[in-house]
């Protein structure tokens, strides 16, 4: 099985996500930090929700922190949002070799299918699977072996497609072959990439036959 993440391999929505935090620190006379990004840009909805109501010691409930962001990004994932280059070559290839395809993603599940049914991708994945119901984030060691038994497939039969290196890294311990796919985001460690990925990509059109 083929199992794709969403935001940075799929869609160039990283960016986004960047905004959405400025936007919101600023609503709250909060600033930016270094500590803030490394930890919210490896969580789980839930997770970094917490993370920022403890870190900046906000008034909030963290179901109002992720439904402000949920509210901020929705028009992004509905409207603006854009598929990578080779993005739905890809997905097409793999399609017409018979390779069941699943998504795995930490994005909200709204804005997921928001995004899924802006490019009409649903019906090129058998299955869709969000990291928050997982309750493991993706950089855990058990999260990938969960995802595994969520699909009904050993570590061993699937092939993971991520931009996060430490995504990749914590899939192939798991025993899972991956993909890494450069994203902007993680530009200064993509030199780190051939510790966590079997195989690294500039752009998914390198995977594409013909």
């Amino acid at each position: 099985m083929t199992i794709f993440d969403l935001d940075g391999t799929l869609l160039h929505s990283n960016d986004l996500w960047v905004e959405v935090d400025l936007e919101f620190l600023a609503r709250h006379h909060c600033q930016v930090t270094k500590e803030y990004e490394e930890v919210v840009t490896k969580a789980t909805f839930p997770s970094a929700a917490s993370f920022t109501r403890e870190y900046y010691h906000l008034p909030l409930t963290e179901a109002q922190i992720m439904q402000e962001w949920e509210d901020l990004a929705a028009h992004h994932y509905r409207d603006l949002v854009e598929l990578k280059a080779g993005a739905r070559e890809l997905l097409e290839q793999y399609r017409s070799q018979g390779e069941a395809l699943a998504l795995f993603t930490a994005c909200r599940p709204k804005l997921c299918q928001l995004a899924l049914k802006r490019h009409g991708l649903e019906p090129y994945f058998a299955h869709v699977v969000f990291a928050e119901e997982l309750g493991l984030e993706k950089h855990d060691p058990r999260c990938f072996k969960a995802l595994s038994h969520t699909l009904g497939v050993e570590p061993e039969g699937c092939t993971l497609l991520d931009d996060s290196p430490f995504n990749c890294a914590t899939a192939r311990a798991a025993g899972m072959h991956t993909i890494g796919v450069y994203d902007p985001c993680y530009a200064s460690r993509w030199a780190g990439m051939p510790d966590s990925c079997h195989r690294f990509v500039h752009s998914l059109e390198e995977l594409l036959e013909g």
